[in-house]
């Protein structure tokens, strides 16, 4: 399970010009994407790591805070690009598999006490966010 994790003031996902999640001010636009071994305590693990991650401001996290996150799912984050010029998908897990597990991680953050919004698996989504620092972090469990 692969994210890229960033610091945000104020981020938001649109689908067919509707807004369909938001965080206002400090906390974390979370892409997630999700490859074929993958498990539930993955899930588990990887919201864990967001949810104590210490990359705001005064170096705290979301839990010490109660900052929001934005969690969207991101295939194109397991693209392999490293021959010719368009990149091969084998490495993401197909829709059926990922999206459950997508939600176990938001799942599994609200759980912990974090207030989570997303965006629609699957959707043609269009992603707002002020990057703050810019801060930009890839994490993997």
């Amino acid at each position: 399970m692969r994210a890229v994790v960033q610091r945000v003031d104020g981020a938001s996902v649109a689908v067919d010009g509707r807004v369909v999640g938001e965080i206002v001010g400090e906390g974390l636009c979370v892409l997630v994407g999700v490859t074929h071994d993958d498990t539930p305590e993955r899930c588990a693990q990887l919201a864990r790591k967001l949810w104590s991650l210490r990359i705001l401001a005064d170096e705290k996290s979301c839990s010490d805070v109660g900052a929001p996150l934005l969690v969207i799912s991101q295939f194109t984050l397991y693209g392999d690009a490293r021959k010719g010029r368009r990149p091969t998908w084998n490495a993401a897990a197909p829709g059926p598999v990922a999206e459950p597990l997508v939600d176990e991680v938001v799942a599994r953050l609200r759980a912990l006490g974090a207030r989570v919004e997303t965006g629609v698996f699957g959707a043609d989504m269009k992603v707002s966010l002020t990057n703050n620092g810019p801060f930009t972090v890839l994490v993997e469990v």
